[in-house]
């Protein structure tokens, strides 16, 4: 006689009750874990590449490499317009004419730079915040303060180098332009520590400007726009109360240009007198206060972008 449990149906059932394991390929990482220290690497990394327009199509690399190109050939002219003056009147004659140089250069080619951090700055924020990849970012371990300083630090990378290389072009220019080149940098090579601690003061002024606009929205035409709309409405501003007020209150209303802090710093660095335009009422001010302005129109927006992304919610 078979017992209940050994119908045909019971069986069934009970087989039914089994599970069966399935080998879909899937395994278990057993590397290092590298936390934190790895998504800011990787959100520096791809910073990097954004600014430059590396990995992207070719539109995203034009307007990156076209600022470059430029700058180098600004760094490029001006070697060969004192090379070739060296050559025909003799060595030293562009230095004794006052002809462009190392300490001139950022007082030319700042505009370059500034619309460099204006366009190119906020496709590293404005971007991730208007598609909400930001979100995917954000998750632990890295925080939006692991993010917007990774972020901050790639755009500064890319900003010295846009701002070192051309000195160094002209630099090159300048020793081989020369009757003995190996001369010409025994003399001058006291240019080079100043040329990039100038450039690296520029760099960092313009990261943090052009990151902390960006801040404030997620087209990045607006934050381009904007930038550049402070720098010029600034300047002009600051030139017109330069000219309408007199004295001690003229030269500080002066500050409050904003694409005049960084110059005021390469002037001082190369100490020479005529980097600046002389209408300008702020160079007049003692070297303590000009240099205290810099770092306050440096260190206030790197605060308001930390502070800012600070107070995102994933």
């Amino acid at each position: 006689m078979t017992s209940a449990s050994g119908t045909p149906g019971a069986m069934e059932a009970a087989r039914g009750r089994e599970g069966q394991v399935f080998d879909l390929g899937y395994r278990r990482y057993d590397g290092p874990r590298e936390g934190r220290n790895r998504a800011r690497l990787a959100v520096y990394k791809d910073g990097l590449r954004i600014s430059l327009g590396l990995g992207r199509g070719g539109r995203a690399k034009i307007l990156p490499w076209l600022f470059v190109g430029v700058a180098i050939l600004i760094g490029l002219i001006f070697a060969l317009i004192a090379g070739a003056v060296d050559r025909v009147a003799g060595a030293g004659t562009a230095e004794a004419a006052n002809l462009p140089s190392h300490a001139d250069y950022y007082t030319g080619a700042g505009i370059l730079l500034f619309l460099f951090a204006a366009v190119v700055g906020p496709e590293l924020l404005c971007p991730d915040r208007h598609n909400g990849t930001i979100h995917l970012y954000l998750v632990r371990p890295l925080t939006s303060v692991d993010y917007v300083l990774a972020r901050f630090l790639a755009f500064m990378t890319v900003m010295l180098f846009v701002a070192w290389l051309p000195q160094i072009v002209l630099l090159a220019g300048l020793a081989f332009g020369a009757p003995q080149p190996a001369e010409y940098l025994q003399d001058n090579w006291l240019d080079i520590p100043k040329f990039l601690a100038a450039g690296a003061a520029m760099a960092v002024y313009t990261t943090g400007m052009g990151l902390a606009v960006a801040a404030f929205t997620t087209r990045r035409g607006y934050a381009s726009v904007g930038l550049v709309g402070l720098f010029l409405i600034s300047q002009f501003v600051a030139g017109a109360l330069g000219e309408t007020v007199t004295g001690t209150a003229g030269e500080w209303l002066g500050l409050i240009s904003l694409s005049d802090p960084p110059l005021h710093i390469n002037e001082l660095v190369f100490q020479v007198d005529d980097s600046l335009n002389a209408g300008q009422a702020a160079r007049d001010l003692p070297t303590g206060i000009r240099i205290a302005a810099y770092f306050v129109f440096t260190l206030v927006p790197i605060g308001v972008l930390v502070g800012r992304y600070k107070r995102l919610s994933v």
